[in-house]
């Protein structure tokens, strides 16, 4: 039997949430919302967003994840007074989880192509990393297993398509999920030799539960509208269709007014409505 196309969603602050009001309605969308990552909103009083948020969010109808806090610092920090923020901010997040029903929370994996390659000639740091992790996690974990969130680690530098699926097993809770940023991984593929997407689409497997869908010519994080840039699209779907169950499909592009432009170029392709 054949799937139906997958409904993209989008990842969007609050003033560009109002702006596609309508777009996001007219199917069950997910939402990732991006309010809720910066350092401003997370150290103060969470009510105005979440009440602002919850208002322009009613009538929609697809699921709402949140991206977490990455700025200034990685789940890796080796400072405990960094840590120590870490853990404060994305726990932070996890309350604005809470407040607005979202299930699902994007973290950034700590690996860097730094890591990626100096790991391979001392693999005794790879371990060393997954214990930094493990150490300033623990806490987010279990706060996301109570509030039934999934934390989904987006890759961002990783050369490895199987790293994240590693970190997510050592940190041992099904509350722990993969994220892939398709943008990122042509990034990674000229950068330090990564494998195309669909690769990184198909080492996640049944973890990926969430895509960041942007495209790039792999010189920058361009986070262009598909079709921008040189990313195989038919192929990438083609990846996803054949997991067990699709994973949420979030338009993730610096052009958050021109938002539609990609969703109609994949659309007019047949992969996505």
């Amino acid at each position: 039997m054949t799937r139906p196309l997958p409904v993209l969603g989008a990842a969007l602050g609050l003033d560009m949430l109002a702006l596609h009001g309508a777009w996001l309605r007219e199917a069950p969308r997910d939402i990732e919302l991006q309010s809720f990552s910066s350092a401003r909103v997370l150290s103060g009083d969470l009510a105005p967003a979440v009440a602002r948020a919850r208002a322009l969010l009613d009538g929609c109808t697809g699921r709402l994840g949140l991206h977490g806090p990455f700025l200034g610092f990685a789940i890796d920090a080796y400072d405990p007074e960094v840590a120590e923020v870490a853990r404060r901010r994305m726990l932070a997040c996890l309350d604005a989880c809470a407040q607005l029903g979202a299930d699902q929370m994007v973290i950034h994996s700590p690996v860097t192509v730094w890591d990626h390659f100096n790991q391979q000639a001392e693999p005794v740091q790879a371990a060393i990393q997954l214990e930094r992790v493990r150490w300033l996690m623990s806490p987010v974990v279990a706060r996301a297993e109570a509030l039934g969130v999934t934390l989904v680690i987006e890759n961002v530098e990783d050369a490895d398509p199987a790293a994240r699926g590693r970190l997510a097993d050592a940190l041992g809770s099904a509350a722990v999920a993969v994220s892939l940023d398709t943008g990122h991984a042509h990034y990674a593929r000229r950068l330090a030799g990564a494998p195309p997407v669909d690769v990184f689409v198909r080492a996640a497997g049944p973890r990926l539960r969430h895509v960041h869908l942007q495209d790039t010519d792999g010189f920058a994080d361009r986070h262009w509208h598909p079709g921008q840039g040189e990313l195989n699209w038919p192929v990438i779907f083609a990846a996803l269709a054949a997991l067990p169950a699709l994973p949420r499909l979030i338009l993730e592009v610096n052009d958050q007014r021109g938002l539609l432009r990609g969703a109609r170029h994949l659309a007019e392709a047949g992969l996505a409505v």
